[in-house]
């Protein structure tokens, strides 16, 4: 009689056991398909513009002097810093151009103009669209006067930044120098020129 117990009780402890097993059956586990993460929306590239930069422009001029005018290549330098204030950008420049411009009468020239500039523009990101202006020396004769003189300058440009490192640009502006070194004669010149720069 014990061992027919002892047989009862192990069956039933067995089927007990058995019995989750066989109600879920062997049917293989539903597996969720995983979900896919959101696609963003591509971020518009954004430069920062803040910090020293140097580099070299090329371009054209045309001057004149009262009746005298003539136009020819010039190329040379510049030097600045710049702040990015967020949708704005402020700086302060040197540059220097070289050129050769005949005016066309006694030997008259202007020869170089240097200037001392302040810009400010707006920020594109990668481009910068800025107006500029200050004070310009320039060396020139006219009216047979060889001087140098100061006057006054104002321009637009525009930048496009590369990479982290190097722009490309170009720049307009108008140089005026009033009765130049005492001549009683005004020089004035125009200049565009593509500027290539390095930022630090």
């Amino acid at each position: 009689m014990t061992f027919v117990k002892t047989s009862a009780a192990l069956a039933a402890v067995g089927a007990l056991v058995a019995a989750p097993a066989l109600a879920g059956g062997y049917a293989e586990p539903v597996v969720e398909a995983p979900v896919a993460a959101p696609v963003s929306a591509p971020v518009a590239a954004s430069g920062d513009w803040t910090g020293a930069y140097v580099g070299a422009h090329l371009g054209y001029g045309d001057a004149s002097a009262g009746a005298a005018d003539g136009d020819g290549a010039l190329y040379g330098v510049q030097a600045g810093y710049d702040w990015d204030l967020g949708s704005w950008v402020v700086g302060g420049g040197l540059d220097y151009s070289k050129t050769d411009i005949d005016l066309g009468t006694a030997g008259d020239n202007l020869d170089s103009i240097a200037r001392l500039k302040l810009r400010g523009g707006y920020d594109f990101g990668r481009t910068l669209v800025y107006a500029t202006g200050g004070a310009a020396r320039a060396k020139a004769t006219v009216g047979g006067i060889s001087d140098s003189d100061n006057g006054w300058f104002a321009g637009l440009g525009a930048e496009y930044a590369l990479n982290d490192r190097w722009t490309l640009g170009g720049e307009v502006v108008k140089n005026q120098f009033d009765d130049f070194a005492g001549s009683g004669t005004d020089l004035d010149a125009t200049s565009a020129a593509l500027t290539v720069g390095f930022r630090f």
